[in-house]
């Protein structure tokens, strides 16, 4: 997808989101990490482009099983249009009480080469979206289906997921500790400062193991500080 480089995205598999909420709060993000959402299954790094899709309240008279068979239904829809490389982003209101997908459209995602999918909400066939290879994130496992609770309506506009604002297009990053939305128009320098402060993290964190008290190492208040860690770097080939 347009819009995120081979090398920031190399760069964004190797940070935490963690990190990313530092580096961003620096420039005055503070609500971009997605809450109380959970990984089926830990691993690598999720990262990609958002794609969108937007659920309202059901309704009965609209959402009964014939609905899937229309090809304008916007969760198929959605589905069958996300594009390789994007993380397919679910806005369910923070309603788990129906599934937002289940393992079928998950396996689909994955087939057309999506690098994950988030929702806000619940998923049904929990325990086989956990053994796909494409990273997932819910708020809990939810088996009655979507009908009952959710009714699509938009893809690829706009949402709210998590309680954070997330534009198509935006960066989506996720961990084994949850996952991160970054505005497109700062994903490149957010990548690389993230990187730089991993490297600082990974100087600091051995030289505590040693036995270094954190007082002047972190942050690097001590002028000597940022000698070591130019030392360290060098001799560890950072």
């Amino acid at each position: 997808m347009s819009g995120l480089t081979k090398q920031t995205q190399e760069t964004l598999m190797g940070v935490s989101t963690a990190t990313l909420t530092t580096v961003l709060f620096k420039r005055g993000l503070r609500n971009i990490f997605l809450q109380g959402l959970h990984r089926l299954r830990p691993g690598a790094n999720m990262v990609g482009m958002a794609y969108t899709l937007r659920y309202i309240p059901a309704r009965e008279d609209l959402d009964h099983l014939d609905s899937f068979a229309d090809r304008t239904n916007a969760q198929r829809k959605g589905v069958e249009e996300c594009p390789a490389g994007a993380v397919f982003v679910i806005d369910s209101r923070g309603d788990a009480s129906a599934a937002s997908a289940g393992c079928i459209l998950a396996a689909r995602l994955q087939a057309r080469g999506c690098s994950g999918i988030v929702t806000d909400g619940g998923f049904r066939d929990t325990p086989e979206i956990a053994e796909l290879d494409m990273p997932s994130f819910h708020a809990r496992p939810s088996a009655p289906t979507n009908l009952t609770k959710h009714h699509a309506v938009a893809v690829n506009d706009p949402i709210a997921c998590g309680g954070v604002s997330i534009f198509p297009g935006d960066i989506i990053v996720g961990d084994n500790e949850g996952v991160v939305c970054i505005p497109q128009h700062m994903a490149n320098k957010v990548a690389n400062e993230a990187a730089e402060m991993t490297v600082f993290e990974d100087f600091v964190m051995e030289m505590v193991q040693q036995g270094a008290s954190t007082f002047g190492l972190y942050p690097p208040t001590d002028p000597s500080t940022m000698d070591r860690f130019k030392a360290w770097r060098q001799a560890n080939g950072r």
